[in-house]
């Protein structure tokens, strides 16, 4: 039905409105997309303010999100942190080579591969459903990426047949669906990490935790035991124990960009806070590191992060 002269000026004015504010209302003729593979249901699900953007999500959690025309952009907050931890601990622009335990739509590799050219990066997927599906490889131009590898593999083996100080950078982030992957925390495999890693590299892993924080406390134990430089990157509730939510841990032989991330983290749009481990125990109290023999004793809580969008929401 044709819209009168009212609905026409309404209109107008509702574009007007929305390009004043820099948001535009996009990609409205895109369409969800799903598919079954390893862990779940596997949904690339459209940005309706980003005409590139999607999210990966896997019965309903979210996992990635990535826009295709700007790479650099990093909606999800956890990526946004290591990001800011790549940007300060290396000259800008410098090429590095890095490993990334877990993959999914490898929205951080891409963040590397246009902030970094020359960069060689690998990243390990054990999900080879998701990543070889139209969702991430076709739909998400994966082959586009220069200088990325994926290798179809659990994290733990690629990281213990890389070569000693092979990488300057190893990024953790691993799930299953909604379950949080607690091995990759322990001491013997962070002890693989720092071999793989050179001189002064970077490790960064993200996780989840219920509010009680007991994987997270137990996980920063464990990076400790291990590397000289450790820092905490979360926001102010989660470090308060108020709720769940996502907290990295940075680590390397070399000191850390702790001041810049702290300056950082006080104007950014969402409050974040960086702590060293001392700091992080005199709020929350420590715990025992986690290592083969003193696992994690119970399951961390499934994440709650759902994708806008998905149906399982």
């Amino acid at each position: 039905m044709p819209l009168s002269g009212a609905a026409r000026v309404l209109q107008c004015c509702l574009r007007q409105s929305w390009s004043l504010w820099g948001w535009r209302v996009v990609g409205l003729d895109r369409r969800r997309i799903e598919a079954g593979c390893r862990f779940g249901v596997a949904e690339l699900i459209p940005d309706r303010l980003r005409e590139l953007g999607w999210t990966v999500a896997v019965d309903g959690v979210s996992q990635s999100y990535v826009d295709l025309g700007d790479p650099t952009f990093l909606k999800m907050p956890f990526a946004a942190w290591i990001g800011q931890l790549i940007d300060r601990h290396w000259t800008s622009g410098a090429p590095l080579s890095a490993l990334f335990v877990g993959g999914a739509g490898c929205t951080l590799p891409r963040y590397v591969a246009a902030t970094r050219p020359g960069s060689a990066q690998t990243v390990y997927e054990l999900d080879g459903q998701l990543v070889d599906l139209d969702l991430v490889r076709e739909h998400l131009e994966l082959d586009r990426v220069p200088g990325l590898h994926v290798a179809l593999r659990d994290g733990r083996s690629g990281v213990e047949g890389a070569a000693d100080g092979s990488a300057d950078l190893v990024v953790s982030d691993v799930f299953q669906a909604g379950d949080v992957v607690t091995e990759l925390a322990a001491v013997e495999f962070l002890s693989e990490v720092a071999r793989v890693l050179r001189p002064g590299g970077l490790y960064a892993a993200n996780m989840w935790d219920a509010a009680d924080l007991g994987f997270a406390l137990r996980a920063v134990a464990s990076v400790a035991a291990v590397f000289p430089h450790v820092l905490v990157i979360a926001q102010p509730g989660v470090l308060l124990r108020s709720r769940p939510g996502n907290v990295v841990v940075a680590a390397s032989t070399s000191s850390l960009p702790m001041a810049e991330l702290v300056e950082w983290g006080a104007v950014a749009e969402t409050r974040v806070s960086c702590l060293t481990p001392t700091q992080l125990a005199a709020v929350c109290g420590t715990a025992a590191p986690l290592t083969e023999a003193d696992p994690l004793a119970n399951p961390v809580p499934p994440v709650h992060g759902w994708g806008y969008g998905s149906r399982f929401a």
